[in-house]
């Protein structure tokens, strides 16, 4: 499966509220890097706001933007959650939230209204909240004896790589995240690192920024 080019996030988290016909849509947009922090998102606005009517949500997560999600949240089908991950999608954004929280204002917009009201809740805000560019890293593994800890850490710290972790068992282990354009020098650079015994174990292909 190919990847969209480019992927692209919310620049920062980001809330704007629009009135329509005495109906306040309230949109907050922000990142999630998976599902666990998207339904974070969404259940921290229905606390935060317990007194509105409906919570309309859409989420677009992963490399491929394989993961797509959408909820109505009671107002009739398709005219809320299925325009907001439209835009989304349009857009070419992918591990983002986007959160419509409504108070009714008593005057009802019809199927079509609801769907245009939704989708300029979301549209609006990502224009405010800005994008940024989501770059392909892979995960790296990198095992070393004790004796080569040390130095094998400094010379990280002097490539490309990203250092996440450091775990020591039976071997030294050091987690990565490499820039997809550099794995071949990253490769060179680990087979010839503390006289070749370091061994090297390249990951899956992610997105990040």
């Amino acid at each position: 499966m190919s990847t969209p080019d480019p992927l692209l996030t919310v620049a920062h988290p980001h809330v704007h509220e629009l009135e329509i016909r005495r109906s306040r849509f309230r949109c907050l947009v922000a990142e999630a890097t998976d599902e666990t922090a998207a339904h974070a998102l969404i259940s921290d606005q229905r606390t935060t706001h317990p007194k509105a009517n409906h919570h309309c949500t859409a989420y677009v997560l992963g490399s491929h933007r394989e993961i797509q999600r959408s909820s109505d949240d009671g107002e009739p089908g398709g005219t809320a959650g299925v325009p907001m991950l439209d835009v989304l999608l349009r857009r070419g954004m992918t591990n983002t939230v986007a959160v419509v929280t409504r108070y009714f204002g008593g005057i009802r917009l019809g199927a079509g209204g609801l769907v245009r009201a939704y989708g300029q809740a979301v549209s609006q805000t990502l224009d405010l909240a800005g994008t940024a560019a989501l770059h392909p890293y892979r995960r790296c593994q990198l095992r070393a004896d004790y004796a080569d800890a040390g130095l094998l850490e400094h010379e990280i710290r002097q490539t490309s790589a990203d250092l996440r972790t450091v775990t020591y068992q039976d071997h030294a282990e050091f987690e990565v995240d490499v820039p997809e354009a550099d794995l071949a020098s990253f490769r060179h650079w680990a087979s010839r690192t503390a006289g070749g015994r370091v061994h090297l174990q390249v990951g899956d292909r992610h997105h990040r920024r």
